[in-house]
């Protein structure tokens, strides 16, 4: 996947490195800021069980 990526984005190795690089940054903002946030309810992830 990631090969085909590459090929299909045009341009030399450095506008395809920045591109990759914005794509990547892009695709961990959506997480960052929509994904993670909806998901937060639903994963325990603060709730501490261990008790006496």
């Amino acid at each position: 996947m990631y090969g085909w990526i590459w090929r299909v984005i045009p341009g030399g190795t450095g506008v395809k490195l920045a591109t990759v690089l914005v794509l990547a940054g892009g695709a961990g903002a959506v997480l960052w800021y929509f994904v993670f946030p909806l998901m937060e309810p639903h994963v325990p992830l603060d709730r501490v069980t261990v008790g006496r």
